[in-house]
This record gives C-alpha cells, structure tokens and sequence, in this order.
C-alpha cells in the first residue's frame, strides 16, 4: 500500500477524536471543486511516507490519539486497504473511513471483517442523472445506494457529507438527498471553499450566503437526525 501523506494530529477529521490522517492516491470521481487535484491527477508525484512511521507515531501516541482515519482520493480503489485497516487497528486505535461509496462490495468486506469503527461516505448529489454532473464521470447509481443501505444496516457508526457546491446543487437537491437517507443519524452539509480546485474555473463561484446554508440546514432537519454544518457557515 502506497501512502503519500500523514498528518500527526488532527482535531478536524473526526469529530470528538483526536486522530491521525493518513491518505491514499487516486480517485475514480473527478469532482470539479475537489481540494485535493493532487492527489486525483498526479499522485505519483507524491512522496511515499513509509507505514513503519505511521506505526512508530501511533505507538509512540496512543495515550492520546483516538483513531487513524484513512482518506484519499478514494480509499477503496486499492485491493490491500484491508490489510492496511488491519495493520492501524492491530497498534490498538479505532479507525475511520472517508469513501466515496462506488465501491460497495470493498465497503461491506471491511464492515463484515470489522475493520472500521466509523465510516464517512460522501453523498454528491441527488440520486438521478444529475450525480454524474456533480462528480464529473459516469456512476452507478446502484453502487452508491448499496453504500448507504449497507451502513444503514451495518451497525456501524457513519455520516454522509456533502459539499453545498452552488453551481451544482440547489437548496431543492440537498432537501432531496436528505430525504433519500431519512432516519439516518449524522448529514454533514460542508460549506464549498473556492481556490485550488480541480476544475480552475471553479474558483470564481461565490458560496451560498450564511443565511441560505442555514436555511438548507433546517429542511435537511426534517429527514436526518442530526445534521451539522462545517467550514465557514
């Protein structure tokens, strides 16, 4: 497993844990507002960071590290993140999961195996024709529905996220998803940052106003049980 980036400590990735980031290369989605372009298109551009420092940090800091959460691109597109997730959680720390949810069949042998403790999967947009102009390739729908009726059932703790991307999605639309994902515990609605972004263009879009993420927030409320806002709402 190639691991071309390691944060010590974060407070940011998991919320309520102080944790370690460790991120993979590639992705199949080409989002255009996506942060990480780097990562996307040019990972191997990327110096490897060796596993044997991730383990020397995590050993060296579990007394106060709750967790590893492993990111990317997409985490799932790599056959050997089982034994990687197995590798973190053998050094005695839980493990969190940010995935896209294409890869339904990776997600649910991680589950069945035990291998996360919390999964974020990323919700892009409403679950019809319009998921594709939000990501930027062509998905199967049904691979990402999977996703969320795997951790719907699973039983183990998750959130989906979305980034409010006003050219791409509307109030309507995030109202849409919510109700797609009813009854579920945690919606995290991720104010859009504009600058280094995949498509440049991307940079010149203006966020939804304080007051129009509030007022996403509060319809997402009648679906979700809990929903929270991040970034600079």
């Amino acid at each position: 497993m190639r691991i071309i980036g390691f944060i010590k400590t974060s407070l940011l990735d998991w919320d309520g844990h102080v944790v370690s980031s460790v991120y993979l290369p590639g992705c199949n989605f080409r989002c255009p507002y996506c942060h990480n372009p780097d990562v996307v298109l040019r990972s191997e551009t990327f110096d490897e960071v060796p596993f044997s420092e991730v383990e020397e940090y995590v050993r060296s800091n579990k007394d106060f590290l709750d967790g590893v959460v492993v990111t990317g691109g997409e985490p799932t597109l790599h056959k050997d993140l089982p034994d990687l997730l197995r590798r973190i959680k053998d050094l005695g720390v839980k493990v969190k999961l940010d995935t896209n949810g294409s890869n339904p069949g990776m997600l649910g042998d991680l589950i069945e195996a035990g291998l996360v403790d919390y999964v974020a999967m990323d919700l892009k947009g409403p679950l019809n024709e319009k998921y594709a102009d939000v990501v930027g390739v062509d998905v199967k729908l049904d691979d990402i529905k999977r996703s969320i009726e795997l951790l719907e059932t699973s039983g183990v703790d998750h959130e989906y996220r979305t980034t409010v991307v006003p050219v791409l999605l509307t109030p309507g639309d995030i109202e849409s998803m919510a109700a797609y994902i009813g009854g579920t515990k945690k919606y995290a609605l991720q104010q859009f940052r504009p600058g280094h972004t995949l498509d440049p263009s991307m940079s010149m879009v203006k966020p939804y106003p304080q007051g129009t993420m509030l007022g996403i927030a509060e319809t997402a409320k009648r679906y979700v049980r809990k929903v929270v806002l991040r970034g600079d709402v």
